[in-house]
């Protein structure tokens, strides 16, 4: 178990070299400003806070958010106060809360993995001698490392947690508690493990609302398997009372109560979803289950192969990552199928929950699953490997059963080296890959609205007296507020009605602008537009009343390609 130990520890070491690397790169993207920074900044500055919908509790004359989206829940935004109140307000420190929150989901994936093949095991051992034992601890399993160091490695768990908030990827350590702490409710029957999964599971949700994908379906398999128990009277079986199903209910509902205020006053959350049942913001049929599930299942295969991170500088992809995960798959359930299909099942359940969408089809929102995919390729594996024997019983009488020593006989050892060679093959070229998208950001500073040219812009704004510029596209707003430290306030007018084209009152607010010269506006360069039609619009009503518009800066990528630009207009 010591050397277990030393493996965890290289483990939790080596993502956070990875992980905490030149942290400011990329540039700071909207969402990761808007949905944790600029409101922890504010709160921090004593300044007055924009709240989102301008709903939230209102404390001596202040309104703190609840929400920062219908759909996402001000979590990130009280604990990034500590990290900014410490280290001060910059880009690499905000990122500090989503690296430790990776940090945690690492631990709590061993953790997780570990007690449902104990669990396993457990329920193995009562079968093979007809006894009941009683394992109150797990340790670490070879299992959960296996599936802790693939997560560690991947790029896509690495560079996804560096911008977690951009991906909300406090989801994943509240999901992985309420499985850890569920699991171990079923093996021990312990009440306050009940209690934690239930609070866990209420935090993800509130965390942000696509948690359900994954909580859903586990309340569902694991409700589903301990009442099909106590329907037959197994003994093994947890009990419920009555006041203890009220305590779990009540911790259920507890940290809901931000979203459900919230509601209450805006109407948000429930809105946003009925709006978008047909049709998402962004034109996703929902009824359209094939076209969807085929842009899911290609979006798993790439969040394996970790090639969608084409705005760090480059695109590099594990392509063995996909197979390997299928032969780990088929080999597991071949050796233990009663260990693979459960979590498979949760999987496959998570998947189909994830074709509705209130957006769009973002790859970024299996941050979620991915965990749980190297997780139940971990397991794959790790059947196969000898040391994971030691926790499963044989017919043998007399058999000692103690967890993570019972004896067995020896696997064959070229199945177990041959699960050894994919293992280290899939680690190794994930790792290779991670330091390969280092060396591109290097180079990029980051694409797009990624793109480290943000930081010239909000610093040119700041030190030329531009505090109110007019944003007539998405993604300027949140950024340059929070990097210029609140002194620059973009004024947004662009309209969120639709992506496609503006409104019909768009025209009538840029004209209350125009007539201003000292006016300086935001656009993003030509290929880089969020929402469009505005720039086409601006420079139509500008010339309608005899003004001149004028190119006066470009903010450019690296690599020379112009990212944002500001605008004047003249007589």
């Amino acid at each position: 178990m010591k050397l277990h130990r030393i493996w965890l520890a290289g483990i939790l070491i080596s993502y956070l070299i990875l992980a905490i690397y030149q942290l400011g790169l990329p540039g700071l993207h909207y969402d990761e400003a808007r949905e944790a920074g600029l409101n922890a900044m504010e709160i921090l500055a004593g300044t007055p806070i924009n709240a989102y919908r301008e709903a939230g509790l209102t404390i001596a004359g202040r309104t703190y958010p609840v929400m920062v989206q219908d759909y996402i829940g001000a979590l990130n935004v009280y604990l990034a106060l500590p990290f900014l109140a410490v280290t001060g307000v910059g880009v690499p420190n905000l990122r500090l809360l989503p690296v430790v929150t990776g940090l945690v989901v690492l631990l709590l994936v061993e953790r997780t993995v570990s007690e449902w093949v104990t669990w396993h095991a457990q329920r193995s051992a009562r079968q093979v001698s007809n006894a009941k034992h009683e394992w109150h601890g797990t340790g670490l399993t070879l299992s959960g490392l296996v599936a802790a160091t693939l997560l560690a490695l991947s790029p896509s768990f690495v560079f996804w947690s560096r911008q977690g908030i951009f991906v909300t990827n406090l989801t994943e350590p509240f999901v992985f508690l309420s499985l850890w702490q569920g699991i171990r409710w079923l093996r021990t029957g312990a009440n306050r493990a009940l209690l934690m999964a239930a609070l866990a599971a209420s935090l993800a949700i509130y965390a942000k609302l696509l948690a359900l994908w994954i909580v859903g379906p586990f309340v569902v398999l694991a409700g589903g398997w301990w009442l099909w128990q106590r329907w037959h009277l197994v003994d093994t079986a947890p009990r419920l009372s009555w006041r203890m199903a009220g305590a779990v209910l009540a911790a259920f509902l507890a940290p809901l109560t931000p979203l459900l205020l919230f509601n209450l006053e805006t109407g948000g959350t429930l809105a946003s979803i009925g709006a978008n049942l047909e049709n998402s913001y962004y034109g996703v049929a929902n009824a359209d289950v094939a076209e969807n599930l085929s842009i899911r299942v290609a979006q798993l295969l790439q969040v394996l192969r970790g090639d969608q991170f084409w705005y760090l500088g480059g695109a590099y992809a594990n392509s063995l990552a996909p197979w390997l995960a299928a032969v780990a798959l088929a080999a597991g359930l071949w050796r233990r199928w009663r260990v693979l299909l459960p979590p498979l099942l949760l999987l496959a359940g998570a998947l189909a929950a994830s074709l509705f969408t209130v957006s769009a089809l973002f790859v970024t929102h299996y941050a979620l699953l991915q965990p749980l995919c190297l997780a139940i390729a971990g397991l794959g594996l790790s059947v196969w490997l000898d040391d994971d024997a030691r926790i499963y019983p044989t017919t043998t009488a007399g058999t000692t059963m103690e967890p993570g020593r019972i004896t067995s006989r020896r696997l064959a050892n070229v199945p177990s080296l041959v699960a050894s060679a994919l293992f280290v093959t899939w680690s190794l070229v994930d790792l290779s890959n991670s330091v390969l998208y280092h060396t591109a950001l290097s180079r990029s500073g980051g694409l797009a609205d990624h793109s480290d040219a943000s930081y010239h812009l909000a610093y040119h704004l700041r030190y030329n007296g531009m505090g109110a510029p007019v944003a007539l596209d998405w993604g300027m707003d949140a950024p340059v507020r929070f990097l210029s430290q609140g002194t620059v306030t973009p004024i947004e007018i662009f309209g969120y009605g639709s992506p496609a084209a503006p409104d019909e009152d768009f025209e009538a607010r840029l004209t209350e602008f125009l007539g201003n010269l000292d006016n300086v506006y935001l656009l993003h360069a030509p290929g880089f537009t969020v929402f469009q039609g505005r720039r086409e619009r601006f420079l139509a009503a500008a010339a309608a009343r005899g003004l001149t518009p004028e190119l006066e800066k470009q903010f450019s990528q690296r690599d020379g390609v112009p990212v944002f630009e500001i605008w004047k207009v003249l007589p």
